[in-house]
């Protein structure tokens, strides 16, 4: 039933009985089945005869659930069905098959025939559901229905369970029905310690269970796969449905038939009345909310039970009877809640004693949206209350919002009685991107939002209109393991197209599929902030005290500048540094705080920076160096966000931490350098808290070195305000002379409470040659450079700058990502800091700030030029000249590098040119690099400098002559340099669930493309797409559709754009390894439409584009 597992774990089930206590000791496991069991032979002719009949009609069924949805994730898996209905076409399966959400399926008969099926009822709370099919679509095959027996089912009847085997053959397990009372299995989602934590109460766990019916039980040993299996007698008739087992024994469980013969009847009548299109079905189905538990008289007389009233009930009862109905949990709100409680026992409904879970939903099924009197006993009490029945069906949400990737719809029963919470709350089946990013975890039920009180999707979508991007907003949850405290964090909303706007998704059961229409009007999610409690703060004012400052900013400012940045309300609470206060005026007269603001405005922001100032200057003095007190100024801390839907680039997390050091602030914009395994990718929401001030304020990726580990950010400085503009400042850059081995340096970060740390120490190399090998899934990696080292080990995880005793920033210490390998098939994510010199930095930032040549990029309404970097795509790496000489370096070479750099006393050699490069097969692996130009090389900064100088000549055809050192010979070839500019990957495609883009950097670093062309890479699948229901994995190159190359982008948006929704399309992919694979995957436009995200850098935005969907697609 779990959407990527394929396996539910569960505790022991009746946890209150105690003739099954050894049981509950064991707390064995459940698993509702996915995967399918081991093969069994009947060998009896009886059993030839009836599985002659009965395996035809038994189909494999491959489901997808395209969205989370309730109690289920969005997976693609394999059951099993049968067919109930060979006229109308309907095939009878488990209901966490069918699933509660959105499904495709596709239904595989014995003699391979496929069709695709389309649910049409799936019970609320009862495991079992209905696909329907097409009868006239099976050609080949002649078969008959199953025959629903449930009268046949009885204690040491011979069974047989027929099943699939992962979808590839049929298996037939046999065994004898051993019980026809067992309580409902509990299957469990959440691992043993988080069960306990929650008390061990199995109705705490967040998957789907059955409850209020028995269950059968055989030791048929059914495992993953059969789940939906027909469990037939002799006669080739369905006594059972197959639902569970218990993973550590051979027990099954079975439902019985009854209510699943009652609803096929209703769904015969419906298409009876109806010929020419399947009808929404309508199957009558009553609720009290409530769960009762069957216990015997021995326990219920402990409970309380009278005498008199056991003699009453045993004497109405048939003579088998053991026992009778005990309320075990209510939902609050329901029609139950404040009038039954846990242990009441239940004696009597409408005067008829009642004792069986079938009889007592058969009365409410028969009463629903009527009133029933029920007579129960409470600790020996006798009781009378009088209930109306509820319409089941009213409580089980049929449709969900879906905002920026997160799914979101009215609490269910089932999930209101797992978490104890009233239906229709407001739901979080899935937070996607926008609410995750704010920290609002998974089944999070939404209480508040902007302030408004959040009761129904309808309030949270009046709220969402209202709102514009960029903005942030206060949003209130609670969870069902800390229920009664409710947790505030700040929603940001998406700045950038990262999603589609907000749609609204209905099931339509007459179609199977769940239409969809937009949640909001076209001009919905404007420019201008309408926060209400920003808005109706038309001035804020500076007060200042000894120990505190209340900033209070002017909000009546330009609509786009509000959006693009936060107001000082907006600050986390744990960015304040310590003894400043930052709030927002939320009372008063604004225009009498106006004129005050005029007169006031430049004498107390003059004031307010020097109280900071001398407040920073007083502990610095007593407690910190120079080197921190001048540094401290320009650090800041980033918080970095992917959005899932541009995890391009081989990105391995979508939430990064860091601390960068601003290296520019002007009026018209800041920039901060920081290093790449903090901002990663340039399609990222980064915000920056600054050590200087109290806020934190968005930003924008403006250049990702081709090469080295550092990204360069922007921000608008006057979101700081006039205050903070004047507090924070760009550090002094000390690019010449580099370090040397010896040299004092001070080591300058920020903690996580933004408070600045210094810590002296030595450098011990300041050209250490660095070597990252690649991850398993290939992401940026640092190559040819040359890193400084310390004498102390400051930790994995503390980054910052290096400076000098006055405060000169020398290099920053940043992280970098690396794999660590464990054998052959384990690995595990790692981080290092090492020191990057400043120079390759500073180099870069003259060419923006002198408008070099390079590609316009918007930035705070100012065009900056993007610098471009002309590099040696090779990948080198250095060798001793003692272990060259034995490669058999001459003498002449080993000491015309020594002389020109005695401290290195190195080489460089090639371990592979980057493919598709100008370097590519002309120089070979192993080549020795000893000169360039005639000029000997030493280190990889010789071979950068040398590449710069091309660029100083506007006649240059960019090769280099190199001469290198091959197999004993010494050679002069040609190579060229290649240019590239630091906007990273700015372009991706979605296609049926698979994210696709230009081979990265990374990807090319491994030395290979397919001979095809470049092709089309792909970088990531998304769980419940087709790409994931067929196979279409990461890491590998698309290269053809439809026998129809795709050598780029382009061309495969020309070839797809050709394929028609359902359509099977040829896919030929290559692998990373080389290993080349077809598969044949089917386009759904429906939940999967095709669409681009694309960088603007006229607009500094990302842009989402449809490329083809259908009318009624999400868009």
């Amino acid at each position: 039933m779990n959407s990527q597992s394929d396996t539910l774990k569960s505790s022991s089930p009746s946890p209150d009985e105690e003739l099954e206590s050894s049981l509950i000791q064991r707390k064995d496991e459940l698993s509702m089945e996915i995967d399918p069991p081991s093969n069994s032979s009947a060998t009896a002719e009886d059993w030839r005869n009836a599985l002659s009949k009965v395996v035809p009609a038994v189909v494999v069924l491959r489901t997808t659930a395209c969205r989370a949805f309730d109690t289920e994730s969005a997976a693609a898996s394999y059951a099993t069905g049968f067919v109930v209905d060979k006229r109308r076409g309907i095939i009878l399966t488990n209901q966490h098959v069918v699933k509660p959400g959105p499904v495709v399926a596709e239904a595989m008969f014995l003699n391979r025939e496929e069709i695709p099926v389309y649910p049409i009822y799936r019970d609320p709370v009862h495991d079992f559901g209905f696909f329907r099919y097409d009868p006239g679509a099976i050609q080949f095959l002649n078969y008959e229905e199953i025959p629903l027996a449930p009268e046949a089912a009885c204690v040491g009847l011979e069974i047989r369970v027929v099943g699939n085997d992962s979808g590839e053959k049929v298996s037939i397990l046999a065994g004898t029905l051993a019980r026809l009372d067992r309580d409902a299995p509990h299957y469990k989602k959440r691992s043993v310690s988080e069960t306990e934590r929650l008390n061990k109460h199995p109705e705490s766990l967040d998957g789907y269970n059955d409850f209020n019916t028995f269950y059968m039980q055989a030791a048929s040993g059914t495992k993953g796969g059969s789940s939906g299996s027909p469990v037939i007698d002799c006669q080739g008739r369905a006594v059972a449905l197959n639902a569970g087992s218990k993973s550590s024994s051979a027990s099954a469980f079975f439902l019985p038939l009854e209510q699943v013969v009652r609803a096929l009847e209703f769904l015969r009548e419906g298409r009876d009345l109806s010929p020419d299109k399947w009808p929404a079905p309508s199957i009558p189905r009553g609720t009290l909310q409530v769960t009762f538990v069957h216990k015997g008289f021995d326990e219920i007389q402990r409970l309380g039970l009278r005498q008199d009233t056991e003699l009453i009930v045993r004497r109405a009862s048939p003579s088998e009877e053991t026992g009778m109905l005990v309320v075990d949990s209510v939902v609050p709100g329901g029609p139950a809640h404040m009038h039954l409680e846990t242990g009441d026992v239940l004696v009597h409904v409408n005067g008829e004693v009642m004792t069986q879970f079938l009889k007592l939903e058969n009365l409410l099924n028969d009463s629903m949206n009527q009133k029933i009197e029920l007579r129960v006993e409470r600790g020996g009490t006798s009781m009378t209350v009088e209930l109306l029945v509820q319409d089941l069906h009213s409580i089980t949400p049929n449709y969900f919002l879906e905002v920026s990737g997160g799914v979101i719809h009215p609490l269910s029963y089932q999930q209101a009685r797992n978490f104890r919470f009233n239906c229709g709350l407001v739901y979080v089946a899935d937070p996607g991107y926008m609410l995750f990013r704010a920290g609002v975890p998974r089944h999070a039920i939404i209480k508040k939002f902007a302030g408004e009180e959040i009761s129904s999707i309808k309030q949270l979508i009046s709220v969402l209109s209202k709102l514009s991007r960029g903005a942030r907003l206060p949003l209130e949850y609670v969870t069902y393991a800390d229920r009664h405290r409710r947790k505030s964090v700040l929603v940001t909303i998406d700045r950038h197209e990262w999603y589609a706007p907000p749609r609204l998704y209905t099931r339509d059961d007459s179609t199977g599929l769940w239409t969809v229409k937009p949640a909001l009007t076209t001009n919905s999610l404007h420019q201008e902030p309408i926060m209400k409690h920003v808005s109706e703060v038309d001035t804020q004012r500076l007060i200042i005290d000894k120990n505190d400052v209340f900033l209070m900013e002017d909000t009546q400012q330009d609509s786009q500048k509000l959006v693009d940045t936060t107001t000082s309300m907006e600050t986390k609470s744990d960015h304040v540094s310590e003894g400043t206060l930052l709030r927002g005026e939320t009372e008063g007269n604004s225009s009498l705080l106006e004129h005050r603001e005029e007169n006031l405005e430049d004498s107390t922001i003059r004031e307010t920076a020097t109280l900071l100032e001398n407040q920073s200057t007083e502990g610095v003095a007593s407690h910190t160096s120079v080197a921190e007190s001048v540094i401290e100024p320009t650090l800041v801390m980033f918080e970095v966000h992917v959005p899932p839907s541009f995890m391009v680039d081989g990105v391995h997390s979508q939430h990064f931490f860091g601390t960068g050091v601003i290296i520019h602030h002007s009026e018209s914009m800041g920039l901060v350098v920081v290093d790449k395994n903090t901002v990663a990718i340039s399609a990222s929401d980064v915000m920056l808290s600054f050590a200087a001030f109290p806020i934190e304020i968005p930003a924008e990726v403006f250049f990702l070195h081709p090469v080295h580990n550092y990204a360069l950010v922007a921000y608008d400085p006057s979101a700081l305000g006039a205050v903070g503009a004047k507090m924070v400042r760009a550090a002094k850059l000390l690019p010449e002379p580099p370090l040397r081995r010896g040299d004092t340096v001070y080591l300058v970060g920020l903690s996580r409470s933004l408070q600045a740390t210094s810590r002296k120490s030595i450098v011990t190399n300041p050209c250490a040659a660095l070597t990252v090998g690649s991850a398993d899934c290939p992401r940026y990696r640092a190559i040819n450079m040359e890193v400084i080292e310390l004498d102390t080990d400051f930790g994995s995880t503390f980054s910052g700058v290096l400076a000098d005793d006055q405060g000169r920033v020398q290099a920053i210490w940043g992280s970098f990502s690396t794999q660590l390998k464990y054998g052959y098939s384990s690995s595990e994510d790692h981080q290092f800091v090492r020191g990057i010199p400043i120079y390759t930095i500073s180099q870069i930032l003259d060419k923006i700030l002198s408008g070099a040549k390079g590609p316009p990029r918007l930035i705070n309404g100012v065009k900056w030029p993007m610098p471009r970097v002309r590099s040696l795509e090779v990948e080198l790496y250095t060798t001793l000249l003692s272990k060259a000489r034995s490669f058999g370096l001459s003498d002449e070479w080993v000491q015309a590098l020594v002389k020109k750099d005695p401290q290195r006393r190195q080489v460089l050699r090639v371990k592979g040119c980057l493919a598709g490069s100008k370097a590519e097969n002309i120089l070979e692996q192993g080549d020795m690099v000893l000169a360039i130009n005639k000029k000997p090389v030493t280190c990889f900064l010789d071979i950068e400098n040398v590449c710069q100088e091309l660029d100083k000549d506007a006649d240059t055809d960019g090769n280099l002559s190199m001469t290198i050192f091959r197999q004993g010979r010494e050679t002069e070839v040609m190579v060229g340099t290649d240019v590239r500019d630091g906007n990273g990957t700015v372009r991706a495609i979605n296609w049926c669930g698979c994210i696709v883009q230009d081979p990265h950097p990374a990807v090319r670093a491994l030395g290979f493309l397919p001979e095809e062309g470049h092709g089309v890479y792909v970088t990531r699948r998304c769980h419940g797409s087709p790409a994931h229901r067929y196979g279409l994995y990461a890491l590998q190159w698309i290269v053809e559709v439809n026998g129809k190359p795709t050598p780029d982008l382009d061309a495969f948006v020309k070839v797809t754009k050709e394929i028609q929704d359902g359509e099977f399309a040829r896919v030929r992919t290559i692998h990373l390894n080389g290993k080349p694979r077809v598969l044949a995957l089917k386009q759904d436009l429906h939940y999967w439409p095709t669409w681009e995200l694309r960088f603007n850098p006229e607009t500094s935005q990302w842009c989402r584009t449809t490329i083809k969907a259908l009318d009624t697609a999400v868009v």
